[in-house]
């Protein structure tokens, strides 16, 4: 008996780990084990987006190490107050205002090693990262600074480019 078609906006796939389908939603790139019962939505917004970051990992980061150092202690709590002092210490408004460069910022603070191009990530589409990043990502506007945003990489700040 064959498959009844899909809803639009999904492909079927097989997991390569497991053998069983999946559904991806190919605007979202979200993926299910049930089959979808209705059309996928096409996001709203743009489709790639290009972002600089400035990380602050702590000791339950899934890597807690990084070029500036190789075994990070700190907690989240204290990760977060360095990411708000980068914040609060004037630099936001300076940054927004043009009179200091949030390229130097990350490239002094971030645990990245994108802190070597600035904090500067290239452009991206949706899927690529992790869902709490590309969500602040795709929400910013251009030349806007997010809140600080937790993945399990860290505490992020974060600058739309394009």
């Amino acid at each position: 008996m064959a498959d009844a078609p899909l809803p639009a906006g999904w492909e079927k796939r097989l997991s390569r780990s497991t053998g069983q389908h999946y559904y991806l939603n190919i605007y979202t790139k979200e993926s299910q084990w049930d089959v979808p019962e209705k059309p996928a939505e096409p996001t709203t917004g743009p489709e790639r987006v290009q972002c600089s970051h400035l990380l602050v990992k702590h000791k339950d980061s899934r890597r807690p190490s990084s070029w500036r150092e190789p075994n990070i202690i700190r907690t989240k709590e204290e990760a977060l107050e360095l990411v708000k002092d980068c914040l609060l210490s004037g630099y936001r408004e300076q940054i927004v205002q043009g009179k200091a460069s949030f390229a130097d910022l990350a490239s002094k603070y971030s645990d990245c090693s994108s802190a070597k191009r600035g904090g500067d990530l290239g452009p991206f589409e949706r899927g690529a990262m992790q869902k709490p990043f590309e969500e602040a990502s795709f929400s910013l506007k251009v030349g806007e600074l997010s809140e600080p945003v937790f993945t399990d990489s860290g505490v992020h700040i974060i600058l739309r480019t394009v």
